[in-house]
């Protein structure tokens, strides 16, 4: 028996693809080769707090999370951070706040003050050129790193652009495609005839207040409430189903069972879909490993909220491994509500800075003398209440990252194809189902 689509990936992809084609009557078939949905967003407990051990907010600009959310229930539950904002740790340990006006650390006035200060008067005056070099130029560098060099010089991307991207995508600007983490940037820059007008465009089309927001009690209840509707709109839901092989109307399991269907939806992240068509993942320098560590501590000098919200740490920085620190109890107001005194912080670490070798006990010392370094507040152990680990996969850097290309009619979501951001991951999984449910006329 044929049904109308199988999605293959029980991530966030995965989940909207399927609701969205269940709401509007489709069969669908949903394949998880794990024993639980929500890929990289899940929760866990830590010294009895509940709290998100993936993904802990999400960008504003377009409303496509909080459309989601809204239409699932949440809309009243979406919250902003704390307005204090993130401070970066230079290599040399010098610490300072992140210039307010920038995205993804890139400056929208080179020569403000709190962009000075960081990168100093020759380099923002160089910075500052960006605004008479004509719009063209660099516009049709496909990675951040090459745009940002060209149009502002080596010193903001050193110094501003390189540690808020390593700490929110994992990767260096060198390696990351401006389409997928600044979407519209560089056509803005054609409009505009500068990097920095462009940024600040990109920032006014942003929800008034915080270029991310998050849900009281963790981005996870989206995943809560997707996997209700799946059960409500009669969605087949299959764990522990690893699909081998697939083409346009068909997807082979482990084991030999063969479906069939009218639409066949890829919904995976770039490794997961790398192994499925056959490019191994663990190939040096294509994949990684991401480790977070979340620490609960009673340590009241950090009621001060030394560091604001949470530091991003340069590379190379002297005696710090990790390369952020979220201060998730000044962050987010629902988070200091359940932790009652208490701070929770969370660490990330890239390999081979931590690994799978490095035990828990290892681990917990790394990341407590971090959190002393980064905060310069003294954390001893005797106040430390809660200690936990999550390990995901660095972003895959394989030739085949987003999938196999050669198989007319199959769709690809997820990871693969729209990065790590939930917005991203939403709008195209959306898109793919509307496509689905209404194909566009030939």
């Amino acid at each position: 028996m044929s049904t109308d689509a199988i999605v293959i990936g029980g991530g966030v992809a995965g989940l909207v693809v399927a609701r969205d084609l269940g709401k509007a009557g489709r069969r669908v078939i949903l394949l998880e080769a794990s024993d639980r949905l929500g890929g990289e967003v899940q929760r866990h407990t830590v010294a009895g707090i509940d709290l998100d051990a993936g993904a802990e907010s999400f960008a504003t600009r377009g409303d496509t999370v909080s459309t989601l959310a809204t239409q699932l229930g949440l809309g009243s539950e979406i919250v902003l951070p704390d307005p204090r904002g993130a401070w970066v740790i230079e290599p040399d340990g010098h610490a300072f706040p992140l210039p307010k006006t920038g995205l993804l650390g890139i400056p929208g006035t080179a020569m403000s003050r709190d962009v000075i200060d960081v990168i100093g008067t020759a380099a923002a005056l160089r910075a500052e050129l960006d605004s008479l070099i004509p719009g063209p130029v660099g516009s049709k560098e496909e990675k951040l790193g090459p745009l940002v060099r060209r149009r502002m010089g080596r010193a903001v991307l050193d110094k501003l652009v390189t540690p808020v991207v390593m700490g929110v995508h994992s990767a260096h600007p060198d390696d990351l495609d401006v389409d997928r983490v600044a979407p519209g940037l560089r056509q803005a820059l054609l409009h505009q005839n500068s990097l920095a007008r462009a940024v600040s465009s990109l920032r006014e089309q942003a929800a008034a207040g915080s270029a991310v927001a998050g849900i009281r009690g963790g981005i996870v209840r989206l995943v809560d409430e997707l996997v209700a509707d799946l059960e409500t709109y009669g969605v087949e839901v299959r764990l522990g189903s690893r699909a081998e092989e697939y083409d346009a109307a068909s997807v082979t399991l482990r084991g030999g069972e063969r479906l069939t269907a009218d639409h066949v939806v890829v919904a995976l992240g770039g490794g997961d879909a790398a192994r499925l068509d056959g490019e191994s993942a663990v190939v040096p320098g294509r994949a990684g490993l991401i480790t977070l560590v979340t620490l609960v501590v009673r340590e009241p000098a950090l009621d001060a909220a030394p560091r604001g919200t949470g530091v991003l740490v340069s590379p190379g920085a002297v005696g710090i491994r990790a390369k952020a620190l979220t201060h998730a109890s000044v962050k987010w107001a629902w988070v200091a509500e359940r932790a009652e005194g208490r701070h929770v912080l969370r660490l990330s670490y890239t390999s081979p800075a931590v690994d799978r070798s490095t035990d828990d006990a290892e681990l917990r010392a790394i990341a407590s003398t971090d959190a002393a370094n980064i905060l310069e507040v003294p954390i001893s152990p005797t106040r430390l209440d809660g200690f936990a680990r999550v390990e995901w996969a660095a972003p895959f850097r394989g030739a085949g990252s987003a999938g196999r290309s050669d198989i007319p009619g199959v769709l690809r979501v997820g990871g693969a194809v729209a990065g790590r951001g939930l917005a991203g991951v939403i709008a195209g999984a959306r898109a793919a189902a509307a496509g689905i449910v209404s194909p566009p006329e030939a």
